[in-house]
């Protein structure tokens, strides 16, 4: 039977902790037979979860036999693991034990270097931490989670969900995930990523700042067809003046920033009206209802109907 061992730390988020245990302890193969055998493992005997304290029945020791481990997530990302926790991960990943995270338990697993020249993801609140904190690994903000073979990570809360969900495909088959899908009221796949999730917040512009009155200006007018001299003019600088003093200022260009700010309005809308796709696609100034919808899902991975349905 396969084994998951889930790793308790210090600051552990109880959601995170407890969805692998749900998951795998409630999957069941065709014939009735568990699928997996489960067991909390932590290097002291209790373990700290904000609300509550979590006694762990298993040592470090329970990692070494484990087929799988998860690393959920903890309240403090930049937590340090002991030299005994990273020394039990790491010789479970030579000897070939798959090793998961969830949401910011990626930031555990980066710190043994398992993460170094992949792919990985977090919670999208987090994932600019986690690539300036690891360099050396490729920090994805905008998906559910990153299978690399060996070494998995998702993002965060419900993802965990998505990527327990995942691995038993992987071990089972898809008769198999759908029944645990099933048992745990979600999808087997979630349309679209964790894009749709992110709150998009523009770069702080200092008051008073050259950009101030033109970003006013955009926000008053996104429903307007404005190029790139349409924009300079107003701010009465030639659009390579422009140009600069938007990466300078916002770190993106003027045209990215306005789609970003149309695509934001348009989900506000979304979320808070009844309007039609086509008349919130004319209200943030896009010149069709086709063109609306290919930027909103470049930007979201999800339809405007489908985030609508998701959100409103």
């Amino acid at each position: 039977m396969h084994t998951v061992a889930v790793l308790a730390v210090d600051h552990v988020i109880p959601f995170d902790l407890s969805t692998p245990i749900e998951v795998f302890t409630r999957t069941r193969l065709p014939d009735g037979r568990p699928g997996y055998r489960v067991r909390v493992c932590a290097e002291q005997p209790e373990i700290d979860a904000g609300a509550f304290t979590v006694h762990a029945p298993w040592g470090l020791d329970g990692l070494a036999s484990a087929d799988t481990i998860f690393i959920p997530g903890t309240s403090e990302p930049a937590i340090t693991l002991s030299p005994p926790v990273i020394e039990a991960l790491l010789a479970a990943a030579r000897a070939g034990t798959r090793i998961a995270s969830i949401c910011t338990g990626a930031f555990a697993l980066a710190s043994t270097g398992l993460l170094d020249g992949l792919r990985a993801t977090t919670h999208w609140v987090a994932a600019a931490s986690l690539a300036a904190a690891y360099p050396r690994v490729e920090v994805d903000p905008e998906v559910l989670y990153v299978d690399n073979g060996q070494f998995l990570t998702s993002a965060g809360a419900a993802a965990g969900l998505d990527l327990c969900l995942h691995m038993i495909r992987r071990d089972y088959g898809s008769a198999v995930a759908a029944d645990a899908a099933r048992l745990s009221v979600m999808p087997l796949e979630r349309e679209g990523g964790q894009a749709q999730f992110i709150v998009h917040d523009f770069a702080p512009t200092p008051s008073g700042s050259a950009l101030e009155p033109i970003l006013a200006w955009l926000h008053e007018n996104l429903h307007a067809e404005l190029s790139l001299a349409d924009i300079a003019s107003h701010a009465g600088l030639s659009t390579r003046t422009l140009i600069r003093r938007f990466r300078e200022q916002t770190g993106t260009t003027p045209l990215q920033w306005l789609h970003h700010a149309r695509i934001q309005r348009a989900q506000h809308l979304l979320e808070s009206t009844q309007h039609s796709i086509e008349r919130i696609g004319a209200q943030v100034g896009f010149g069709s209802p086709t063109a609306f919808r290919d930027r909103f899902k470049r930007t979201t991975g999800v339809s405007p109907n489908s985030y609508r349905r998701s959100f409103s």
